[in-house]
């Protein structure tokens, strides 16, 4: 009798320095749950990060996303509030959908969001993500193998 296989979550991997810094300094993210919505932590004072916080992590106030990128204030903002969700569609593939992001989505070659028609991009393991303008530094790996 064969035991039950379990199935890798997807997993979101830091590709440039910029981009593990944004995930607090993680290599990686797991997915657990869809849509996986990942958006840019508020530029406030220290304060209003902290309240925000608390407010998120005791039910004050609803979650904009599971994932929480960090800009650097002293850089051009590349990543919206709400900037993109990975959704899983019924056949188990997966799916990266713009949130109506300022600066647009790379998935491999396809841009999406921003100002381009496209808003989804089916995503494929070891695709990179461009979170941002084209030449933004936060590039992410979509792994979906262990």
């Amino acid at each position: 009798m064969s035991s039950p296989q379990t199935v890798p979550s997807p997993i979101l991997v830091a590709v440039t320095d910029e981009a593990r810094s944004a995930l607090g300094d993680k290599a990686e993210v797991h997915i657990t749950e869809f849509p996986f919505n990942v958006g840019r932590e508020s530029r406030t004072s220290r304060f209003d990060k902290l309240k925000s916080e608390v407010e998120r992590r005791f039910g004050g106030a609803l979650p904009l996303n599971h994932l929480y990128l960090v800009e650097p204030p002293s850089q051009p903002l590349h990543i919206s509030r709400e900037h993109f969700a990975i959704g899983q569609a019924a056949d188990g593939k997966y799916v990266l959908i713009d949130r109506e992001s300022a600066c647009g989505t790379t998935v491999g070659t396809t841009r999406v969001g921003n100002d381009q028609k496209a808003r989804r991009a089916n995503l494929q393991d070891g695709d990179l993500i461009v979170v941002g303008a084209a030449n933004s530094p936060y590039v992410f790996r979509f792994q979906t193998k262990g």
